[in-house]
């Protein structure tokens, strides 16, 4: 027989919030939740976790004072464990909700974790303002600073605002998405929008926080409905929203905190002053082995990353990625070396349910930082790098419509002949790439092999 899963039947209290969060999904939940809940002081730091547009997972978490299951599931067992940092859990919806938040004096961290297509940037990297859910939110702060927007940079510049508006001290924000240089890249994506909206007030608001650049590392697909099932057999808990997790977990961060933060140290994390090396390996190796994974294993007929490295040529082709970005890392090589064979550990484990179909979404948002400096490199230097060449040819190939369905607002028209979509994916990412005849040439060639 199961129990709710409660504060009270737990006897766990809420911590006060001082942590605010965007995009309550199930990473964000195994990871920044997470090293919360083992930081040593955690009893101080409550979250207030938002969702992005859905309102079932805030409910069901409210249901449950915001208690969750994390389920790390090992090649052989799982491990159990109740997380209790996530204070209250609301939609996203509540907009009136977000920007109290932001009003209470002891609010001293906000983190994010919306994707990298969450940023609203277009191809040269700037607010894309022409992207209709930015056009509503300029209209909408125009014509009232504490109107409901939608995007991230909108609610956290209304929320940054409106903390100025109360007299209140900066904030840190702490983007958690697989982008480079992710703080200055919010900063600098704030402080467009703001100078959209007029500057002035806008672009004080904006400046009224320090932006911390992390690397983030954990692999946590989507639960399944079976989860909450082993969670019940196992705990006796009736657990709604339980997250499955793998093992392994990586957190560095670079910046300052103006009104503290957690001792999230103590357990685990990292604090450097150069993450530039955390964030290329991460985002080449882990995050590009993806994604080469996500296009080419299903034209194998595989669905899940697991499956796909079990396959001898699929695994090939990530070693020869592998070997074409490590080399542009300057990293020690013994480093590489035990880097990449815990990747493969990682990749490998079957009781991970890491679906291919899922990592190959938004990959006009995704490949230009985990692929095209790599291509870039290997082209200065005079190089055809096959690897990468395999990556954009099988994901042309995916927006062709063999693989994987098409998850990608942003995706480029590949009609026409086979050359004409390498060009027009190779323009996609990067324009020097869409000039690259011999580029281009070997894409296509590449793309024949492949079909």
């Amino acid at each position: 027989m199961t129990r709710p899963l409660t504060r009270a039947a737990l006897g766990r209290p809420a911590a006060a919030v001082r942590i605010l969060h965007l995009g309550l999904g199930g990473f964000f939940r195994a990871h920044q939740a997470w090293y919360t809940e083992h930081a040593p002081d955690a009893a101080d730091w409550g979250i207030a976790a938002f969702s992005g547009r859905s309102t079932a997972l805030a409910a069901r978490l409210a249901a449950q004072d915001g208690l969750y299951t994390v389920v790390t599931r090992g090649p052989a067992d799982d491990h159990f464990e109740v997380v209790g940092s996530l204070a209250a859990a609301h939609p996203g919806s509540d907009h009136a909700a977000w920007l109290a938040h932001w009003r209470r004096p002891e609010l001293a961290v906000v983190t994010l974790t919306v994707t990298e297509a969450g940023y609203t940037r277009g191809s040269g990297g700037h607010l894309d303002t022409a992207l209709p859910q930015v056009c509503a939110d300029l209209e909408a702060l125009r014509a009232d600073a504490t109107a409901p927007v939608g995007t991230m940079a909108a609610r956290v510049l209304a929320g940054l605002a409106a903390r100025q508006r109360s007299g209140l001290g900066p904030v840190a924000i702490v983007p958690c998405d697989n982008l480079p240089g992710n703080g200055p890249l919010t900063a600098d994506v704030l402080a467009e929008l703001a100078d959209a909206l007029g500057g002035g007030p806008w672009r004080t608001a904006a400046a009224h926080a320090s932006y911390v650049t992390t690397m983030v590392d954990r692999i946590t697909p989507y639960s399944a409905p079976e989860d909450a099932a082993a969670v019940a057999a196992a705990t006796g808990w009736a657990d709604t929203a339980p997250v499955v997790t793998e093992p392994y977990t990586e957190w560095v961060l670079s910046g300052t905190f103006p009104a503290g933060r957690p001792a999230w140290e103590d357990a685990g994390a990292r604090f450097v002053t150069d993450i530039a090396s955390h964030e290329h390996r991460k985002l080449w190796l882990l995050n590009g082995g993806h994604s080469l994974l996500a296009y080419a294993g299903p034209l194998r007929g595989h669905g899940t990353v697991a499956e796909a490295v079990a396959d001898p040529l699929c695994r090939a082709w990530l070693e020869e990625w592998w070997q074409e970005a490590g080399a542009h890392l300057g990293l020690p090589g013994r480093e590489l070396a035990d880097y990449r064979a815990a990747l493969l550990e990682r990749f490998s484990n079957p009781r991970i349910r890491h679906t291919l179909a899922k990592i190959a979404e938004d990959g006009s948002q995704k490949l230009p930082v985990r692929v095209v400096p790599v291509l870039l490199a290997e082209r200065e230097r005079g190089a055809m790098p096959s690897g990468g060449v395999r990556l954009v040819a099988a994901w042309l190939l995916q927006l062709r419509g063999a693989g994987a369905p098409v998850q990608d607002t942003a995706a480029p028209s590949t009609t026409g002949t086979l050359a004409d979509g390498a060009r027009s994916a190779l323009t996609a990412l990067d324009v020097r790439l869409g000039h690259d005849t011999a580029l281009i040439e070997a894409v296509t060639t590449q793309a024949e092999q492949i079909m």
